[in-house]
């Protein structure tokens, strides 16, 4: 049995599918039965032919409990599932479910584990073996925390024990500071940690392999950019580490099998230190005795896959008995030695939120990660700042950066934000020298060196206009410290009004015409001491000949999603998986291109060619140009493809299924609309927007609320409701930031109206497959946020029927071949179109696992030209429910104000399915952390409408013996309904009892906050309650409907059934 770790939130993410399918690869290569339990349906490890038996339910003791009591496993697996697993086994063990059915715990020992998870038990450990730790204290409650603080002297770092991504840690200067973060952390947790300060020491890792004869090596160390106080997750990251010397390096590689060894771990595990580069001196930070997103990095760095070592050794063989994947002849006892740097650099959306503090520290903000190969760290710093998706062309080159002063520069650099390395860019270009900007970061010097070199590249560069005037000697350096073709266009352009995307075309023509061009190289895991055999590939100028040829036979291209982001998550990875599965099986080659390391797509056993690069139009048109394939797919993988597709269809490139121009006129809002009007389906009323004035013309004729949206974008960014006209204007000024090129569109905004979905498959324009969804919430909440319901529960039979129509038409209209997501918005019956994606969408893995039926699989072989059946089964034969329900990590994002609207928010998702609605529903919202509440919930129901449709919940909770507290217009609106409630009085009126105390000190079990209006700047009361929910570790819900859904549910509770996938 392996736990997986549910759905995919800020520290706990892509990671945990990837190493989890690969130890479910290496069970079944071993020819054993697994059962999986994971509730999130969008990952690749919850597809048929991974494990045996899955079941979407939650990672939560009293669930797997129940599955362990039903299939008998004979072992179990905690280490690839991330904390959710390690806890939930943690628990098992201690309450002695293991013991009471027989199930080994496979791997490290849960003693072992145990070990490095209590803080306590593992700063003695190491004390015991002479290995030097921080000084700290565990504690157990606020006053123990300041009176340890008290003695360690401040500043200090408080750690909560059993979390990861740094969940409820903090730094704090004084005793204020302390007790505030000591109650947030307890929340999280019944252990902290009060530990001495140790900012700006600089962080190592290793990554250490042991098997159960004691065999031991580590597979690659890394070293972060920025120092200790910034969590390992929200540093840049380069492997191998590039400024250790050589006896720092053996010194730390011993300590770290030393504590290996004498903790017993069976498997992989990893070591992260302080190291104090003026004295020598060291201090483990921690040990984590499972498989963490730093071995999901070091196994894509080396090509040594971790995961699926561990597993095996969690069986019992040796080091000695397994085969390196890569080379296939060495044994897994060599340790990697690399000839390349590679870079990781996180990705933050911190722009998502409203309110949200940007400084980054010691507790996890970043969504999702990119990795960049290169030959020197110029190459691979400049290749991934590009890689995240941010707009940033590399180091330099970029839109200025907003700092206002000198001082405000130095703050930047003292304490950092998500645009941190951008900052020592612009330090560089106000002449700032090396040795201050180190005094203020506390950054390595060897890297501030090189990063000032990308600028002193930069600056001469600028001298030119024309390419034709640049050296060729220049131009080679240039593409040798990883500047793109667009960045060189860009700082030759200078703001001179030329076309900077139309002249990098030039550049690139111009360099080839130069013979300047790229090499593939191979990823070869032992430095060319033995031939490597692996098709894991990456692109660099500092080369002078292939490691390859072209790959032979017929060959497609898929282009993947990239970075993990609020939007485009590990849906894209399944469906990028499923394409290259497909093309495989119809014996042609896969060749994938994709740089995110938390992937299984970028997995080199996934596909014939895995190019480990941008998704850039010059690097896709470099591959494409050496590899030649007969198509390339770019309906698979998100926004990103879909972008490029109009761009690489301008080249000559064959683009597979839809057409590249069907694509641009369906996210060109302006062409779509146009089409809608022409074959007679309904919208909502838009207008394009030129000015303000025109705007304010066409509201005076809807009304207030409307809906303001640029054009091609993914997940909302920069859409809004406004309901006045002072909102309009701010938000105006923000919008036509987003995309210059394209306009603004503001369309009315239809109140209480059901969301629809559809998504399908075409071929030439006929529907093949379709699954149509409906969303729990009304319109107003993004898709992505939305709780799905699939098949449909509430539809009249003749919405369902013009839906199939109207997606019929577009269909045909665009000639559609492959898959494609329409949403609709229905009231009365009337039913308008919002809008259509002519790619998979979010919900195609969770439509497919509900429905048994692989959408991209037969997309794909629609696009390659194969001939498909249309499924035989309905929606109406299904005789169960599935619901997808969104995951926020809002206890991540400080400030940020935890409400649901049109812009995306949640970072990943779970599926679950049940024998009726409400068993779905439960299982789902406990599955994405709710917990059904014991006695005390609060209502604070909002504007009227909300409060009478809580009206029915309200009186079921009461009746089945609830306490209700609500503060003032929801108490009296109950009260005069004959349901009694606590009043508690709103934060603003600083009279008790106070619905903030209440919270504070979790009286509370479940909080119900309506915001009491669509305004932006919703009311300060509002958001103090809901802000005080999160940050307090108390379920809390914003939307009526949901909030409907889940109290009845749980009103009702049956016995939940324990059913696995296969079995529904």
């Amino acid at each position: 049995m392996l736990l997986g770790s549910g759905a995919l939130k800020i520290g706990e993410a892509g990671e945990f599918d990837y190493s989890g399918s690969q130890a479910l690869k290496a069970l079944k290569e071993e020819g054993i039965e697994t059962v999986l339990i994971n509730p999130n349906i969008a990952t690749v490890q919850t597809s048929e032919n991974i494990a045996d038996n899955i079941y979407f339910l939650p990672v939560t003791p009293h669930f797997v409990e129940r599955i362990i009591e039903k299939e008998r496993p004979d072992g179990i697996m905690l280490a690839f599932g991330g904390q959710t697993a390690l806890n939930c086994g943690i628990e098992l063990f201690r309450t002695g479910v293991f013991k009471k059915f027989g199930v080994s715990v496979l791997g490290t020992p849960v003693e072992a584990i145990i070990e490095t998870e209590d803080r306590e038990l593992f700063a003695n450990k190491l004390k015991s073996i002479s290995v030097k730790t921080i000084d700290s204290y565990a504690v157990q409650s606020v006053d123990d925390a300041a009176e340890s603080a008290g003695k360690l002297g401040y500043p200090v770092i408080i750690r909560s024990g059993f979390t990861l991504g740094g969940q409820g840690s903090g730094f704090c200067s004084d005793e204020k500071e302390l007790r505030e973060q000591a109650v947030k952390a307890l929340s999280h947790s019944s252990q902290i940690l009060i530990e001495k300060s140790l900012k700006g020491w600089k962080e190592i890792e290793y990554e250490v392999v042991r098997d159960r004869h004691d065999n031991c090596i580590t597979v690659c160390n890394m070293e972060n950019f920025d120092p200790l106080g910034i969590h390992t997750g929200e540093s840049i990251v380069v492997a191998p580490s590039q400024t250790l010397s050589n006896n720092e390096y053996h010194k730390l590689r011993e300590i770290a099998i030393k504590i290996v060894r004498s903790i017993g771990i069976v498997g992989e595990c990893n070591v992260q230190y302080a190291l104090d580069t003026e004295s020598d001196d060291y201090r483990v930070i921690e040990v984590n005795a499972r498989l963490s997103r730093s071995s999901a990095l070091a196994s894509k760095a080396t090509g040594y896959p971790l995961a699926f070592v561990a597993a095996k050794l969690a069986l019992g063989y040796g080091l000695h008995e397994l085969k390196n994947s890569v080379t296939k002849t060495t044994p897994a006892c060599f340790e990697p030695a690399l000839d390349y740097i590679v870079c990781k650099i996180p990705r933050w959306d911190l722009g998502k939120f409203k309110g949200v503090s940007k400084q980054i520290g010691s507790s996890m903000k970043s969504v999702g990660e990119v990795m960049a190969i290169g030959r020197n760290f110029e190459e691979a710093i400049q290749k991934g700042l590009r890689m995240i998706g941010q707009g940033m062309h590399g180091f330099v080159g970029n839109r200025e950066l907003e700092i206002a002063d000198a001082s405000s520069l130095e703050n930047e650099l003292i304490n950092p934000t998500d645009s941190r390395i951008f900052a020592i860019e612009k330090a560089f270009g106000t002449g700032m020298d090396i040795d201050a900007i180190h005094r203020l970061t506390n950054i390595d010097k060897w890297f501030l060196y090189k990063l000032r070199n990308i600028h002193e590249l930069g600056e001469k560069l600028s001298e030119y206009r024309n390419i034709e005037e640049v050296p060729e000697s220049n131009l080679l350096e240039l593409k040798r410290n990883g500047f793109s073709d667009f960045q060189i266009s860009k700082i030759l352009c200078g703001g001179d009004g030329r076309d900077v995307t139309e002249y990098s075309l030039h550049v690139r023509d111009y360099r080839k015409s130069q013979n300047i061009i790229p090499r593939i190289k191979q990823i070869d895991t032992l430095a060319a001491e033995y031939p490597a055999v692996t098709n894991y590939l990456y692109v660099t100028y500092n080369g002078s000949d292939d490691d390859v040829k072209p790959e032979e036979g017929d060959k497609i291209a898929v282009l993947g999603s990239g970075a993990y982001c609020i939007g485009s998550s590990v849906e894209f990875d399944w469906c990028s998986v499923n394409a290259l599965n497909t093309i495989r099986k119809h014996g042609k080659k896969g060749i994938m291109i994709n740089y995110n390391p938390e992937t299984v797509s970028t997995d080199y056993d996934t596909c014939d060619r895995l190019y480990f690069e941008e998704l850039s139009y010059e690097r896709v048109m470099d591959i494409v140009e050496f590899e030649n394939p007969e198509g390339v797919m770019v309906s698979v993988g998100g926004q990103i493809p879909n972008i490029l597709a109009p761009r690489l269809h301008k080249a000559g490139v064959k683009i597979l299924g839809t057409t590249a121009v069907s694509i641009d006129k369906a996210e060109d809002r302006h062409k779509f609309s146009s089409l809608l009007d022409k074959i007679g389906v309904d919208q909502p009323k838009w207008k394009e927007l030129t000015s303000i004035e025109e705007i304010k013309q066409f509201v005076s004729m809807t009304g207030y609320p409307v809906l303001v949206r640029p054009s091609y974008v993914l997940s909302g960014a920069a859409m809004n409701i406004v309901s006045n006209d002072s909102e309009l204007e701010q938000f105006l000024s923000l919008a036509s930031k987003v995309s210059k090129k394209y306009p603004v569109v503001v369309s009315e905004f239809i109140e209480n109206a059901k969301e629809l979905e559809i998504d399908a498959v075409a071929k030439s324009g006929e529907i093949i497959a379709y699954a149509i969804s409906e969303h729990i919430e009304f319109a107003g909440v993004h898709s992505g946020d939305a709780t799905i319901v699939f098949p449909a529960q509430k539809l009249y039979i003749e919405t369902i029927r013009r839906i199939k129509k109207i997606s019929r038409r577009i269909s045909e209209e665009l000639n559609i071949s492959g898959p494609f997501n329409i949403q609709f918005l229905a009231k009365d019956n009337d039913i308008k179109v919002i809008e259509c994606n002519l790619r998979a969408s979010r919900s195609f893995p969770f439509v497919s696992k509900v429905l048994k039926t692989n959408f991209i699989e037969t997309a794909s072989e629609i696009m390659l030209g194969i001939d498909v059946m249309k499924p035989v089964k309905s929606i109406f034969d299904l005789d169960y429910v599935g619901i997808k329900a969104p995951q926020f990590s809002f206890s991540r994002l400080q400030k940020a104000d935890p409400v649901l609207g049109v812009e995306m928010a949640s970072t990943g998702e779970v599926g679950c399915l049940g024998e009726d609605y409400y068993e779905a529903v439960l299982k789902a919202m406990l599955s994405v952390g709710y917990k059904i509440p014991e006695n005390n919930i609060l209502l604070s129901t909002g504007p009227a409408r909300s409060t009478i449709e809580l009206l029915g919940s309200a009186r079921m909770l009461y009746e089945n013996k609830y306490n209700l507290f609500a503060t003032a217009e929801t108490h009296n609106f109950l009260n005069a309904n004959g349901i009694e409630s606590t009043l508690l009085y709103l934060p603003g009126e600083s009279k008790t009892p106070n619905v903030l105390d209440y919270l504070k000190n979790r009286i509370i079990e479940l909080a119900v906050n309506i915001p009491l209006n669509l305004s932006k700047d919703a009311l300060d009361n509002d958001y103090k309650i809901r802000r005080t929910a999160v940050d307090y570790n108390v379920p809390l819900i914003t939307n009526s409907r949901l909030a409907a859904a889940f109290i009845q549910a749980f009103c009702r509770k049956e016995e939940m059934s324990i059913k696995s996938w296969q079995e529904f």
